[in-house]
């Protein structure tokens, strides 16, 4: 599999975009205003501690207090009773063990280091926790902890023995290592050397952490592009290009630090054209944000985002590829789920997912459905929890959610219809009128309006000799001047009496 990623810097945004044979699969945004949070550490002070929901809201100095919940508390951040500091755990393996815990270590004024696992979405703050790590270019680093980790994505046996070992013999006291994927194959000295930064950045934490108060931001993590690189640029990527000669030059000197041997790889683009349409991600992003996707084979799969979760349908459409209907369904289902474990990763979508794919009789066809789901979900960084599919052809997963939509950062929500995506029908606006008119006429006995309404409603009610507007005031016996307002939404309008308009002037 052939891997590219590129990167397109402008005064207004960066993107980066990630591609899999020529595929676009993953797109990271940031733009000034609104910069990437998740690895960001902070001195906090708890507003509020509850039990009933068995988490903290902490002051982080955002518009929104954090959210932290008590199993991603650290015991000795509860043993230390406000202090902020490098107190070693009471007990191995804290870490692992995240089970619930009473609010009683948690008070409202305590201070307390915590960090961002995910950004605020809508009215939710950051999601935190006490757990504090710092991610270096080979391993991260756990202070307060005593955990030895290998990544998972690492199957060679005998290396995953090799980097446990090496851990052991470099880990400080107090401290936690937890080697990473680019570490395959690095010598001790090189991983060494990466240690010794973190350590440093450690200490200009703690101090810091002491001497301020909260609420405060402590640490900030390396920018979306650093961070991806950090993150992502390991021996299996082929290429990364970029188009901001600032940002191949930061780029250049973080790995000719870190990983020389990758900078062969990196290249400039020098093109006068845009360097999204050269990988043709441009018309990618365009079809990641519509609603409905084409499968080559002609059927289609509809993305429908709510507030509690992502329904994905599947439809055969023009799909007759095969003259049987079970395989035919078959075929489409499994282009479907090939797409659908894209554009998860593309969009971004977290949360409760849960698919309708075609209805499949043989239950050997529903089994070679879910698991090329699966398959290619393996693919995705964000961790997955997928269930069989049931009688009905659905099929329910989950999936971690860090970032917000791709949806989410490309737009806004429409100021007409706020979000819903639909309006009222215009004969539900006149009837919402005639009951108005109803209720003045009762309560006043006026018998001279005036509506103002947007325009397209306006014409609407005017519109032919016997028009809406005509049969209104004869079925109440009153007068309507009718005021066309363009700044009203379409299914908004004012009714007043005419008196009422006279004396405001």
């Amino acid at each position: 599999m052939k891997k590219i990623i590129v990167i397109n810097a402008s005064s207004s945004e960066t993107r980066i975009a990630i591609l899999e044979d020529g595929a676009l699969v993953e797109l990271y945004v940031e733009r000034p205003e609104n910069e990437r949070m998740v690895g960001d550490i902070y001195k906090g002070k708890v507003t509020n501690s509850v039990d009933a929901i068995q988490a903290a809201f902490v002051d982080i100095g955002l518009d929104q207090n954090g959210f932290l919940p008590f199993a991603d508390v650290g015991k000795e951040l509860i043993a230390l009773s406000g202090g902020v500091g490098t107190a070693k755990r009471r007990g191995a393996g804290a870490r692992g063990r995240r089970q619930s815990r009473s609010s009683k270590g948690l008070k409202p004024g305590q201070e307390l280091l915590v960090q961002v696992t995910k950004e605020p979405l809508g009215g939710k703050g950051a999601r935190l926790t006490s757990l504090v790590s710092l991610p270096g270019r080979f391993l991260v680093l756990v202070p307060n902890d005593r955990t030895i980790g290998v990544s998972r994505k690492i199957v060679d046996d005998r290396e995953r023995r090799r980097l446990r070992l090496l851990a052991k013999s470099l880990r400080p006291e107090g401290f936690g290592l937890i080697m990473r994927t680019v570490a395959v194959g690095k010598d001790s000295l090189a991983i060494r050397a990466d240690l010794e930064n973190l350590m440093k950045s450690w200490k200009r934490i703690d101090d810091k952490a002491r001497k301020e108060c909260a609420p405060f931001l402590i640490y900030k993590d390396m920018g979306m592009a650093s961070s991806v690189i950090r993150d992502l640029f390991s021996p299996d990527i082929d290429r990364v290009v970029v188009d901001s000669r600032k940002q191949y030059g930061n780029i250049k000197k973080y790995l000719k630090e870190v990983a020389p041997d990758l900078s062969s790889k990196l290249e400039l683009y020098k093109s006068q054209g845009s360097i999204f349409d050269e990988f043709n991600i441009e018309d990618e992003i365009e079809k990641s944000l519509s609603r409905k996707i084409w499968l080559k084979s002609g059927g289609h799969v509809i993305f429908d985002n709510t507030e509690a979760m992502v329904v994905i349908d599947v439809n055969s459409g023009r799909s007759v590829g095969e003259k049987d209907h079970e395989k035919n369904a078959l075929k489409t289902d499994l282009e479907a789920a090939r797409a659908i474990a894209r554009q998860l990763r593309l969009r971004d979508l977290g949360g409760i997912v849960v698919i309708d794919f075609i209805d499949l009789a043989p239950d050997n066809y529903r089994k070679k459905v879910v698991s090329l789901l699966r398959k290619e979900l393996k693919k995705d960084r964000a961790a997955f929890d997928i269930l069989p599919m049931n009688d009905f052809g659905i099929v329910c997963l989950t999936r971690e959610r860090v970032r917000p939509s791709l949806l989410y950062r490309y737009s806004e929500s429409c100021p007409r219809c706020d979000g819903l995506g639909r309006i009222p029908a215009k004969s539900t606006i006149v009837t919402q009128i005639e009951r108005r008119i109803q209720k003045i006429k009762s309560s006043t006995g006026e018998r001279r309006l005036v509506l103002r309404i947007h325009p397209d409603m306006a014409d609407y009610l005017t519109k032919g000799v016997k028009n809406r507007l005509r049969k209104l005031m004869g079925k109440f016996f009153v007068s309507i001047k009718v005021i066309p307002d363009g700044d009203l939404k379409d299914d908004a309008f004012h009714l007043v009496s005419a008196r009422d308009v006279k004396s405001k002037r």
